[in-house]
Parts: structure tokens; C-alpha cells; sequence
């Protein structure tokens, strides 16, 4: 119930007047069925603004830090992540990627929509990173078709460590369904989860206009966490 107050009756008008988003290919989101939702991940902001925007509700597996952060903003943002029936999702350990793809497999079995980020975490720069494999799992054992789409212009306004975003208009699009049935019964072969994730990443980039780039975010992020530390230390 209160996803459908906040969707409808509070955050949804209010992002749709703040943001004015442009909406596009909007008749390739499935009315029923299973279906995943693969696209960039730019800001804190993309949690919000894609959801109120589609007529289905859309489940995304959200990272677990979201669920755990300290003070009173922290206890904020995990009450909204419940109160929207996002899944928590421990990304550390060696079976947290295990741990995901059955969350979502658990989603798509209940013919509903799954949202997933593929590169994994947000991106450092605005430009588009390699997506994990997780999505490729689950979109041929779940048997669901991807939907890519590209937020455009949430960098700008939120980039990472900004709390409070700018008022300015922002893009979603969504591409036609990619369809991987083909591939049914080879989720285990590395080189197919492969070219699959890379196809979906390839279509998110043709629709953001974003730089791609041939590594994972968060390794990005790592090394200039060090270098950072190198440079105070």
C-alpha cells in the first residue's frame, strides 16, 4: 500500500514536476510477464526517477548498505527501500553474486519486473563501465526478456557525494527487448554469459550516448580509493 501512496500521491508528481523527465520507448515495457529492466546506473537518483515512471511495479535488488546505513538519514532510506519492496543484496563474499541472481530469479518467477544495474555500482564519472554476468544468468534461466535503458542527464544532477540534486530535466529511455531464449541451458558457459551481458551493455550505450569503458566500475573505484589514501598517507 504505501508504495502505491508514495508512487502515486507524493513522490511520483513530485519528481514528475521537478524533473519533467522525457519519456522514451516507454511501449517496450511488457504489460505482464516477466521481465528485466538492465540499465546505467549515474546517480542516487536513478532509484527513484525510472520507478514512478513505468505503470508496473519494478523490483530492484538494491545494495544491502542501503538497509544498514547509520543516523537518522540512514534509517530513512532503508524504511523507503522496504516500504517499495526492494531486495537487499550483500554484494561481499564469495556468494553474495549466488545470493543475487536467486533473488532475481525469485522475482521473475512471479512474472514481475526485475530492475538491475549491471555495472554493478554507480558510475565515477558519468561513463559507462562493464556490466557483470548476473544479469545474462538470470535472463536465460529466468527465461525473461532485457529491457535496456539509459538514464541521461542524472549525472549532472546528483554525481556522487552530491545529497541534494539539481532541478533540471533529466531523459529515460528503454530499448527494445532483447531476447536470449537461443541460449536456454548454457547459463554455465562463461563465454556466453559474456557475449550476452555485452550485448545488453551495448544497447544501454547506444541509448545513453555514454564513453564505454572495458572495466568494471568498481575497480575503478578501488584504485582511486587508493591512490587517495597514497596521496594522505
Amino acid at each position: 500500500m504505501l508504495y502505491y501512496i508514495l508512487k502515486y500521491a507524493v513522490l511520483g508528481p513530485l519528481l514528475r514536476l521537478l524533473f519533467r523527465p522525457r519519456l522514451e520507448g516507454l511501449e517496450h515495457i511488457p504489460d505482464e510477464g516477466a521481465a528485466i529492466v538492465a540499465g546505467n546506473h549515474l546517480s542516487f537518483s536513478d532509484h527513484f526517477l525510472m520507478p514512478v515512471m513505468l505503470k508496473r511495479r519494478i523490483t530492484f535488488l538494491a545494495k544491502q548498505e542501503y538497509f544498514t546505513g547509520p543516523g537518522i538519514k540512514g534509517r530513512l532510506t532503508a524504511a523507503f527501500f522496504r516500504a517499495v519492496g526492494q531486495i537487499p543484496v550483500d554484494r561481499s563474499g564469495k556468494e553474495a553474486g549466488k545470493a543475487a541472481i536467486r533473488e532475481g530469479l525469485g522475482v521473475l518467477a512471479k512474472d514481475e519486473l526485475l530492475g538491475i544495474y549491471p555495472e554493478g555500482t554507480r558510475s565515477p564519472d558519468g561513463k559507462l563501465y562493464k556490466g557483470k554476468v548476473g544479469v545474462a544468468v538470470m535472463a536465460i534461466r529466468g527465461k525473461a526478456p532485457v529491457i535496456p535503458c539509459a538514464m541521461v542527464g542524472t549525472f549532472e544532477i546528483q554525481p556522487p557525494g552530491q545529497v541534494v540534486p539539481k532541478i533540471k530535466r533529466v531523459s529515460i529511455r528503454f530499448g527494445e527487448p532483447l531476447d536470449f531464449s537461443r541460449y536456454e541451458g548454457m547459463e554455465n558457459e562463461k563465454a556466453v554469459l559474456r557475449a550476452v551481458t555485452d550485448e545488453i551493455m551495448y544497447k544501454v550505450m547506444e541509448l545513453s550516448g555514454q564513453e564505454y569503458v572495458d572495466r568494471y566500475a568498481a575497480d575503478v573505484k578501488a584504485e582511486e580509493s587508493r591512490r587517495f589514501r597514497g596521496l594522505i598517507g
